[in-house]
């Protein structure tokens, strides 16, 4: 049964703080082995791309058993003395997804069979790490509060802690880690997620102490957990399987954009530095969102704003596409614009999540939010699984050759453009047809939704 925990202080600004710290901490070692870990594998240690893809896909292929089974075990059992239910998860987990970080990044040794089995392990390990810290705080946030707008106001927090890590740490790495000829630092790169494993450790104690569970289910209580019941409930949240398809969408950019955007400055543009522009450019678009995002939402609602980000998206990046860009500068100022859609997306989509948890409750009288959040979580790895095989495929496929001082032919620096900018354009079909063809929650009944649920939960209260 739901309880309010008494005598908490209510839900505000150190809650939405501590969000964003929380996703700072997971994001300052998942951004940069999304963003990095093919480009070191590639010219570092010289793996070829095409087995760096059957690498990403195998490491899915677990993560389709080791994601749901990781995600129940805050359903399962319970840790330490408090009634804190996700907590103490984040807590065990977050010191070896710091040190997966760094195992990711260094330059062992190794060759032949033993330097491919050690990427392996490391990158499943970093994996699996990365899902026992992220699953419970990313599920917390319906422990944190019950109310939508409180919701809300974490899953905007919880975009802008990525975004800062993003802009301010990710933008450090092609001025830190390549020297002024765009030549890879490999230590660099090790001394970087040493790090990043330090902050990452910090953020998640902040997180901890500043945003406290406030909803608790009494030990004891309830039936007994059934995986069966959750799979069951899932395949029947329409408003959660088209949240997973746009969410595809969104980690198709998050996750490949990222992967092949040094090339594309490295071997079409020749100017590596730009990146940094990138990122520092970020921060003007992604402040002007956060302002005017959440009054845009309290007048058209979460999953309008999505559409019509995503739709603007669209168009502006087929121009890209289909226009060639030649100028470096040119073209990080128009794709910066195309991609300000993905800012809302990025910013909402963490609240449509917690409106398909309760969908689940309110339709079904049964929530497992551990357990369920776990699977939408293995959809952001789908995604992921997508790009970063799609990426190292298509690099394979165009002719790119692995090394640290290896010069691409032509034809294959032509179609790295080509490939970088056709990942916006699947990111935001899929966002459509997930959010605005599948997801079935408009204001309408997601207002009727919360106000039955609210009925229930006074009745159940009263009743005790």
């Amino acid at each position: 049964m739901e309880k309010e925990t008494k005598k908490v202080r209510p839900f505000g600004v150190r809650d939405q703080v501590g969000y964003v710290c929380g996703d700072m901490a997971g994001s300052f070692v998942n951004l940069f082995v999304d963003s990095y870990f093919l480009t070191f594998c590639t010219y570092v240690l010289g793996i070829s791309a095409a087995w760096m893809a059957t690498l990403f896909l195998v490491a899915r292929l677990w993560d389709a058993i080791n994601d749901p089974l990781m995600g129940s075990f805050p359903d399962r059992w319970h840790l330490g003395k408090t009634a804190d239910k996700f907590k103490p998860w984040v807590k065990l987990f977050m010191i070896p997804l710091a040190l997966s970080g760094v195992l990711c990044f260094s330059n062992v040794p190794f060759t032949g069979i033993a330097l491919h089995a050690w990427v392996a392990f490391v990158y499943i390990f970093y994996g699996m790490m990365y899902t026992g810290a992220s699953m419970p705080f990313g599920a917390m946030a319906n422990v944190v509060s019950q109310d939508p707008m409180d919701r809300a106001k974490l899953s905007r927090a919880r975009s802008i802690g990525g975004t800062v890590v993003g802009i301010a740490a990710l933008s450090m790495v092609p001025i830190f880690c390549f020297d002024s000829d765009s030549n890879i630092l490999p230590g660099r790169f090790t001394l970087l997620a040493v790090i990043f494993g330090v902050l990452c450790i910090i953020c998640y104690c902040l997180l901890c102490h500043l945003t406290p569970e406030r909803v608790h289910v009494e030990q004891g209580q309830g039936e007994k957990f059934n995986y069966g019941k959750v799979l069951k409930a899932a395949f029947k949240n329409r408003p959660l399987i088209g949240v997973m398809v746009g969410t595809i969408g969104s980690m198709l950019f998050i996750t490949g954009a990222a992967q092949v955007r040094s090339y594309i400055y490295k071997e079409y543009y020749q100017d590596t530095g730009m990146m940094t522009v990138y990122s520092i450019l970020t921060l003007p678009i992604l402040l002007l969102c956060f302002i005017l995002v959440p009054k845009i939402v309290n007048r058209f609602g979460k999953r309008n704003v999505i559409l019509a980000a995503s739709a603007y998206n669209l168009v502006f990046s087929l121009l890209i596409l289909l226009f060639p860009i030649q100028s470096a500068l040119l073209y990080t100022v128009l794709n910066l614009l195309a991609t300000t859609g993905q800012n809302a997306f990025v910013m909402l989509i963490w609240a449509l999540v917690a409106d398909c948890l309760d969908y689940s409750e309110w339709k079904f009288n049964f929530r497992s939010d551990g357990s369920m959040y776990s699977l939408y979580t293995f959809s952001r790895k789908i995604g992921s699984t997508i790009a970063s095989t799609g990426a190292a495929t298509a690099l394979t496929a165009i002719g790119y050759v692995s090394g640290t001082n290896v010069v691409q032919s032509a034809a294959t620096v032509n179609s790295i453009y080509y490939l970088v900018n056709i990942i916006p354009v699947l990111t935001c079909i899929l966002e459509l047809v997930g959010v605005g063809l599948i997801f079935n929650l408009d204001n309408k009944t997601t207002n009727t939704m919360y106000a039955e649920l609210k009925e229930r939960r006074d009745a159940a209260r009263s009743a005790e």
